[in-house]
């Protein structure tokens, strides 16, 4: 997905947001100004990050965060996995269900609140827009063999789990693939995260090799590329999987809450609608 000039500034204004430093923001700058035509927003923040790390050393530490939202969505496992089966179609509502963890995002949102995080599993029927993308889906695992999860979030990965859970009992013949990021990165999943919630239960967990956040496939290790070149079925979550997986000719499945402006004028919907892509 191609970064833009409004993408820059967003980037350039959070980070004024964080400091007044006048020589970190003029480095800053001129990452932005001189950027290569094809880089995406995840590559920019490994940047920013190394920038950061120069002038006010260590990032900030996420793990409280990602523990809490990882326990406050384990406590609600038993129930949601309840309200999945007892849908009419367990396998879409776990999709929606997966979808609206992609709301835990310290990175894209200014403030995530748990209140409205709860209020999102109020629906959780997927709309008659998405059917089409959702048959295509449903055609292409009845024909494949190996599924890779491309994962985003901490608090996420349950509803992946249980997302997971739905489609191994509807296509019992693919094995699973679970990517998740290769070092700490905001709130994002890593190893150490999927295996707290449980998510090697669903799948062989692999990490993309980078503490970067996102799918950037040249900076993939080359066990998470042979995962990408193989998988039948990619299934990618999160904005920032898709602003850097997206249009690079690989033929994947993208499901996410459009939570910024560059999605939300991109798809013309209003914040915090959830997305079923296929390209």
């Amino acid at each position: 997905m191609r970064f833009n000039d409004s993408c820059a500034k967003c980037m350039y204004d959070k980070q004024l947001k964080k400091t007044d430093n006048k020589d970190y923001l003029s480095e800053i700058k001129a990452v932005l100004d001189n950027r290569p035509e094809n880089i995406t927003s995840p590559e920019l923040v490994l940047l920013f990050n190394e920038i950061h790390e120069k002038y006010f050393g260590p990032l900030p530490d996420f793990s409280d965060i990602k523990k809490e939202y990882n326990d406050l969505v384990l406590s609600m496992e038993d129930k949601l996995r309840k309200e999945i089966e007892d849908s009419e179609d367990p396998l879409a509502t776990s999709i929606v269900m997966c979808r609206i963890g992609n709301y835990i995002d310290f990175a894209a949102l200014n403030h995530v609140d748990t209140e409205t995080f709860l209020q999102l599993f109020d629906d959780t029927k997927m709309r008659d827009d998405e059917q089409q993308i959702y048959e295509s889906f449903c055609d292409k695992c009845s024909k494949a063999k190996s599924f890779l999860l491309l994962t985003d979030n901490c608090g996420e990965i349950v509803l992946d789990k249980l997302m997971l859970e739905q489609l191994k009992k509807r296509y019992p013949q693919i094995s699973v693939k679970i990517m998740v990021r290769g070092g700490e990165v905001s709130n994002d999943a890593t190893m150490e995260d999927a295996l707290y919630v449980g998510l090697d239960k669903a799948g062989d967990i692999i990490t993309n090799g980078a503490q970067i956040a996102g799918t950037v496939y040249s900076r993939l290790s080359e066990e998470a590329k042979n995962a990408v070149d193989s998988a039948d079925i990619i299934f990618s979550k999160g904005q920032a999987n898709y602003e850097s997986f997206a249009g690079e000719g690989r033929h994947a499945f993208y499901t996410f809450l459009c939570k910024c402006d560059l999605f939300i004028n991109r798809f013309n919907v209003p914040q915090l609608t959830g997305m079923f892509v296929e390209e």
